[in-house]
């Protein structure tokens, strides 16, 4: 049914949860991995996973259906271009975000009344710690954000590359920069620049390694601390993706007038963020905005509400740069 009533419609809405969690066993078994580039029968594949052959024929069955698999002869399955998402070896694979989502994720979400009642992250009610306390104690799941950040947020850069001039920049410092997805290419990209990778200790440990395969220890100095305590000083630039998204509007303000106090008069402020915008269109960041409420306490903002913060902290939003995705480079100086 090409248009179905409304009642149809909201229903299939209802369901989503089905498919995502179907994608999620998917994902954990590593089917995908399994299939690759030809195919094979439930019965093959239920013997090298340890599973219920017919429950995972009636798995790949309804993934068929939605486009993740397709069934061809007897029983026998392989990926469309959607399943090959699901690999493990392949540019922007969704396998990492397709097992956090369905995790902890999903965990958290089921709390969401409570967050909207409250104005507070569902998962430190559920789990009892905010998220990324969390991943400091469970290194396999840190491990597993980190790749889905990348899966997630990974398009992003080649974007955000082509669309802003890092010619007036020596030294960029990216704060709470993770595992380098972002600074390490930048770099790459730019041979004048050097760089500061500012995280907490243990996520500079798992981003080390990464600095070294990309031969960028000499041009990138890796400093471990809190970016609610202090920012390292040297940088004529501070760039941010996707952290003051993390925050409420208290929290982002210590991280900024920690910028603010060692970004030097002519430095500039690089947030990278998606800006909501007006009207009622289909934007990621308004779904993006509702995970933030549920899983750090944070949220997306629009235009307004960032030149809003940003005063309040002692900047002055200069422009916003619009990316070939839902990113834009919020640019702002010190006011």
């Amino acid at each position: 049914m090409s248009n179905p009533p409304p009642a149809a419609r909201l229903g299939q809405m209802l369901c989503g949860f089905w498919v995502s969690q179907a994608i999620y066993v998917t994902a954990k078994l590593g089917l995908a991995d399994l299939i690759q580039d030809g195919a094979a029968t439930a019965g093959e594949l239920a013997a090298k996973t340890n599973t219920h052959r017919l429950s995972l024929y009636r798995l790949l069955r309804m993934l068929a259906s939605v486009g993740v698999f397709v069934e061809e002869g007897e029983q026998q399955f392989r990926l469309t271009d959607v399943g090959q998402c699901l690999r493990s070896d392949v540019e922007a694979s969704q396998r990492a975000m397709a097992i956090m989502s369905c995790e902890e994720h999903f965990r958290a979400w089921c709390e969401l009344l409570y967050s909207v009642q409250t104005g507070q992250p569902a998962f430190d009610k559920v789990f009892g710690m905010p998220v990324f306390d969390w991943l400091s104690q469970h290194p396999e799941q840190a491990t597993v954000f980190d790749a889905a950040m990348v899966s997630v947020h990974g398009r992003e850069t080649a974007a955000f590359l082509q669309a802003y001039d890092f010619s007036g920049i020596q030294t960029l410092a990216d704060v709470g920069g993770g595992n380098g997805s972002v600074l390490i290419p930048t770099l790459q990209a730019n041979s004048h620049l050097r760089g500061m990778l500012f995280d907490l200790p243990c996520v500079i440990s798992r981003a080390t390694p990464n600095f070294q395969a990309a031969g960028l220890t000499e041009r990138c100095q890796l400093i471990s601390g809190s970016f609610f305590e202090s920012i390292p000083v040297g940088a004529d630039a501070y760039m941010m993706r996707h952290i003051i998204h993390d925050w409420n509007d208290e929290q982002c303000l210590t991280i900024l007038k920690n910028i603010h106090r060692v970004l030097p008069p002519t430095g500039r402020l690089l947030v990278l963020e998606s800006v909501i915008p007006p009207g009622n269109d289909p934007f990621f960041g308004k779904l993006l905005d509702l995970n933030m409420l549920v899983i750090p306490g944070g949220q997306e903002r629009t235009a307004a509400e960032y030149e809003t913060l940003f005063a309040k902290a002692g900047f002055r939003l200069t422009r916003i740069v619009p990316t070939s995705t839902e990113l834009s480079i919020i640019e702002a100086h010190k006011a």
